[in-house]
C-alpha cells in the first residue's frame, strides 16, 4: 500500500538526482478567468516535466529503487509512461525497450526513438502491447516498468501532490485528476489522504475506475476515444483500486467533445498546449459535470503535452 511516508522516501531519494526532474509551476487563477463559479483554479503544470508528463517521477524512482540488469528496462505505454522511461534510462545510461500500441500517436513514438529506446508497435490497444512486452521480459530478464501499477511508481507520482501542497501552503479544497491506470489518482490520493477531495475524471470510452466502482471491483472495460492512447489502459490497476477506495470521493465521466474542446480553450486562452488527457479537469467545470461551490478552491494537474501540436490548429 502506498501512504505518506512512502511518498515522502520517493521524495527523497529523487532528490538524488536534481538535475533530472523539475518542480513544475502552479498557476493559481480566480475561478472567473476560467468561467467557473468558484474562488480559484489552481493549475499544476506537470505537462512541463521532464518527457513531457508526470511520469518521470515514478519511472526514474522506479529505476533508483531496483537494481537494472544489463538487459536494461522494458515497459509497455501508450506513449508518456514509456517516454518517462527511455529519458529516466538515458539519464541513468542503461538500455530501454518500449511497448506501444498502435493507438499511441507518432509523436510519442519518434519522441522514444529520439531518446535512445528501442520502439516495438503492437497490438491495437495498451493490453496487447503489455502482453508483449512480458513475453520479452521473461526472455531478456530485463527490469519491467509497469505504466502504473508498481508502488514505485505511484509513489513517484505522488510527490506532485507534496510538491503541490509545498509551493501552495496548503491543499486545495479538491483535486480534480484524470484517470487511465490510475496511476496518478492512486499518488495523488495517497497524499491527500482525507485532507482534501480527490474526485476521478475519465473519457466515457475508457471509464476503468468508474466501471470498477459500479461493479465493486477491478472489471475490464473497452477503451476508445479522444484520449486512448494517454488514458487507454482496460482496468484500474490494483494498488490504486485499493487507495481509490479509502480516499477518492468521487469518480466522474466526460465526453469526448467536452475534453476536446477544453483541450482548445487552454490553449486559445492561456496559451498551454496539453494533449486531451490533461484537459479533462477543465472540461468537468465548464460542463458542469463537477460543481464547485463558490467558496471552493479547486486543483487541476495538467498531466501531459505528448501530441502533435498541430492539432491545435
Amino acid at each position: 500500500m502506498i501512504d505518506r511516508a512512502a511518498i515522502s522516501a520517493a521524495r527523497q531519494r529523487l532528490a538524488s538526482q536534481p538535475h533530472f526532474l523539475r518542480s513544475t509551476p502552479l498557476l493559481r487563477l480566480p475561478g472567473a478567468a476560467l468561467g467557473v463559479d468558484c474562488a480559484e483554479v489552481w493549475l499544476k503544470l506537470e505537462h512541463l516535466q521532464v518527457g513531457g508528463s508526470f511520469k518521470a517521477r515514478g519511472m526514474l524512482y522506479r529505476l533508483l529503487a531496483n537494481p537494472v540488469p544489463d538487459s536494461g528496462v522494458i515497459i509497455a505505454s501508450g506513449g508518456n509512461a514509456g517516454i518517462a522511461v527511455a529519458a529516466a534510462a538515458q539519464a541513468l545510461g542503461v538500455r530501454c525497450e518500449v511497448f506501444v500500441p498502435e493507438v499511441s500517436p507518432e509523436a510519442k513514438r519518434a519522441r522514444l526513438r529520439a531518446l535512445g529506446a528501442g520502439v516495438v508497435v503492437t497490438g491495437a490497444a495498451y493490453a496487447q502491447a503489455y502482453e508483449a512486452c512480458v513475453a520479452r521480459q521473461q526472455a531478456t530478464g530485463a527490469l519491467q516498468a509497469h505504466a502504473y501499477d508498481q508502488p514505485e511508481v505511484l509513489a513517484g507520482a505522488g510527490t506532485l501532490a507534496l510538491e503541490l501542497e509545498e509551493q501552495a501552503g496548503r491543499l486545495p479544497d479538491t483535486l480534480l485528476v484524470s484517470v487511465g491506470g490510475g496511476g496518478l489518482i492512486g499518488g495523488v490520493a495517497a497524499w491527500v489522504e482525507s485532507r482534501a477531495h480527490v474526485v476521478s475524471l475519465e473519457p466515457e470510452r475508457a471509464p476503468t475506475l468508474h466501471a470498477a466502482r459500479a461493479a465493486g471491483q477491478p472489471v475490464d472495460v473497452a477503451v476508445s476515444g479522444i484520449a486512448a492512447d494517454s488514458l487507454g489502459a482496460k482496468r484500474i490497476g490494483a494498488i490504486a483500486w485499493q487507495v481509490s477506495q479509502r480516499h477518492v470521493h468521487d469518480a466522474l465521466l466526460l465526453p469526448d467533445d467536452a475534453i476536446r474542446a477544453a483541450q482548445l480553450w487552454l490553449w486559445r486562452e492561456l496559451k498551454l498546449a496539453v494533449e486531451p488527457a490533461a484537459a479533462l479537469g477543465l472540461a468537468a467545470l465548464q460542463t458542469g459535470v463537477y460543481r464547485p461551490q463558490p467558496q471552493e478552491t479547486v486543483g487541476l494537474v495538467l498531466c501531459g503535452a505528448n501530441f502533435d501540436p498541430a492539432s491545435l490548429a
